[in-house]
């Protein structure tokens, strides 16, 4: 009996497994030379595929030698084009051709490659996929109830990390390292259990990386040169929870019911995002009937099969929403947004009328909302985004209500200075946590909350006193200043220029006390400087306070601090500059510490 294997269960590696079977017994197998170039092709880009399927061809040599069957390679190697064209079925008619030419049995687990052989009138056997437990995975003996992830890479001891959100360790699970030979066998195992099994999908191959979601587990394997060794990492959540389990107040889950249709459910890595996400994708599916679908890459959220997890439809997320506007979802779940194309498609499913909810990475809650700016135009945000819900430590720690009104921010004076603003307010209390507005060529992001418990301005202008008196004296002097009282302000000098500052029989303080009109009590500082914070150049220009960082920083947003004292974030605009116009309270901030040799530093807003 003559049998030629396409390329399909070759990679799958159930070709072996046949050809013992009784009547197989004896075959001759006949490779094409097209095979082989194809999966030289693969592994030569590190694809896992590629590798499994050469692995598979070792085995076949092995079985010859034992006598159990004959082995032949045959025909030509495809051309550079004929490989580029093998997705349109170059390498499948080539082998197709080989059966032809020497009367042999087409074995395929590939369907269209079965119906096309037997149109031409071939023999050809269908292998269909097998279902298989995905416990039989050999790195599932690295798993316990407590394990989230597993880090194995060669020559490395295998560690897991285990615990909840917020609780998390690094250990061992292993006492010896792994050898290369033991990472390549596991990375076949997944391959070929994930192309047999309904519930697992390859999600991404490309040169060097594999991601594959095997039922519940999320495993990712890398090769060199995208690695410096072989690696696989696999995750799997340790517990589904249900919306009950969160303990949400009443306002919050009326909110869900009736009118939240675009959320941004935000955390740092590890903090429980993605379990909060699927449990309200399952509120939404379950308790109000809704119909939802899910962006996915790779498709990892545990949720029931009432809803449907989508993948970036011919690699592209744009063309996946395409479909669910036709599709017309009550609410998608979109996982993760990272980049710029994410969060403006987003934003276009949002303003189309489906109800939307992001997950998206962040330190702090008005992150997730400050990584939409200048990815989608300002005043749209309210309508994009209306509720940001901040996980932590596998809880809800902060609940953000954004709305859009016209007035004076916060800091500014002047009613003819009135312009859109977005409010950013605590959810449960109502009160102003951020403002977000644009001011000249720049876009600030207020921290209102901080503001709101600043001293009166009488006490500002006297530590501002304090601190230009101190100056003359001794002007380079590190000097913080805080108000205790109306009458009494606490002064922190480096601990070598107290003396200096005190005086002989405490003259020099004298003078300033009577000078300013305020007692003042003398503390050391211990001089620290943050390795994120860096001083920036500023100069009057015109009507403005101009901050200078340079093209390089183009787009990125900073922390500017005054006296390392926080003021206002703002973005660096095309000229590398931030501009602050002179006739807003900010800028009397910025022109008084020029004037004074006070401090102006930046650090980097991060995302």
């Amino acid at each position: 009996m003559k049998i030629v294997p396409d390329t399909s269960v070759i990679v799958d590696g159930r070709i072996t497994r046949i050809i013992e079977d009784e009547k197989y017994k004896g075959c001759e197998v006949i490779i094409p030379e097209a095979v082989v170039s194809e999966l030289e092709n693969q592994a030569n880009k590190g694809r896992e595929t590629g590798f499994n399927g050469l692995e598979e061809l070792k085995e076949l040599q092995k079985l010859c030698r034992e006598g159990k069957i004959s082995l032949t390679y045959i025909g030509r190697r495809p051309t550079l084009e004929e490989i580029s064209l093998a997705r349109g079925g170059e390498i499948d008619a080539m082998i197709r051709n080989t059966a032809r030419k020497y009367g042999a049995t087409l074995i395929t687990s590939d369907k269209i490659q079965r119906e096309v052989a037997e149109a031409q009138g071939l023999d050809a056997i269908y292998l269909k996929q097998e279902m298989v437990g995905y416990r039989d995975l050999e790195v599932g003996k690295f798993f316990d109830r407590h394990t989230m992830s597993i880090h194995l890479k060669e020559n490395v001891v295998p560690m897991a990390k285990k615990g909840t959100p917020g609780n998390i360790k690094l250990v061992r699970v292993g006492s010896k390292r792994l050898k290369r030979i033991e990472i390549e066998k596991m990375a076949r195992e997944i391959i070929e259990r994930a192309k047999s099994d309904f519930k697992s999908f390859i999600e991404i191959e490309m040169d060097g990386a594999t991601v594959i979601q095997f039922r519940e587990y999320r495993i990712s394997i890398a090769r060199p040169p995208f690695s410096d060794g072989i690696e696989i990492t696999v995750v799997r959540p340790v517990a589904k929870v249900s919306i009950d389990d969160y303990k949400l107040p009443d306002k919050l889950m009326d909110r869900l019911r009736n009118s939240a249709k675009g959320i941004l459910i935000a955390g740092p890595p590890g903090a429980g995002k993605t379990t909060f996400a699927q449990a309200v994708a399952d509120f939404y599916s379950k308790d109000l009937g809704a119909v939802v679908k899910t962006m996915e890459s790779p498709r990892d959220l545990q949720v029931g099969d009432e809803i449907t997890q989508y993948a970036p439809l011919e690699g592209d997320m744009a063309k996946t929403a395409d479909i669910l506007l036709l599709v017309r979802p009550d609410y998608t779940i979109y996982d993760e947004l990272r980049k710029t194309r994410d969060f403006r498609i987003f934003a276009d499913m949002r303003l189309a009328g489906v109800g939307m909810i992001g997950v998206v990475h962040s330190t702090r809650p008005i992150d997730a909302i400050q990584r939409i700016i200048s990815r989608v135009e300002l005043g749209m945000i309210p309508s994009i985004v209306d509720t940001t819900i901040f996980i932590n430590e596998g809880r809800v720690a902060a609940i953000y209500d954004i709305e859009l009104t016209v007035k004076v921010p916060t800091g500014m004076l002047e009613a003819d200075l009135s312009r859109p603003v977005i409010e950013v307010k605590n959810f449960e209390t109502g009160e102003i946590v951020h403002e977000i507005y644009t001011y000249g060529e720049q876009t600030i992001v207020m921290d209102v909350a901080k503001t709101s418990f600043e001293k009166s301005p009488i006490q500002k202008i006297a530590e501002r006193e304090i601190v230009k008196e101190i100056k003359r004296r001794i002007p380079d002097a590190h000097v913080k200043v805080s108000m205790q009282s109306e009458k009494r302000a606490t002064v922190w000098i480096d601990e070598k220029l107290i003396p200096q500052l005190i005086g002989k029989k405490g003259k020099t303080i004298d003078e300033v006390e009577k000078r300013i009109g305020i007692s003042i009590g003398v503390e050391p500082l211990n001089v620290e400087v943050s390795k994120d914070v860096f001083p920036i150049k500023a100069e009057l220009s015109g009507n403005y306070v101009v901050l200078m960082f340079g093209k390089d920083s183009v787009g990125t947003p900073f922390d500017i601090l005054v006296d390392d004292e926080y003021l206002f974030t703002a973005t660096v605009g095309k000229k590398g500059t931030i501009k602050v116009k002179k006739d807003i309270e900010l800028a009397n901030i910025l022109i008084n510490a020029l004037e004074n040799n006070i401090s102006i530093n930046a650090r980097i807003r991060t995302e």
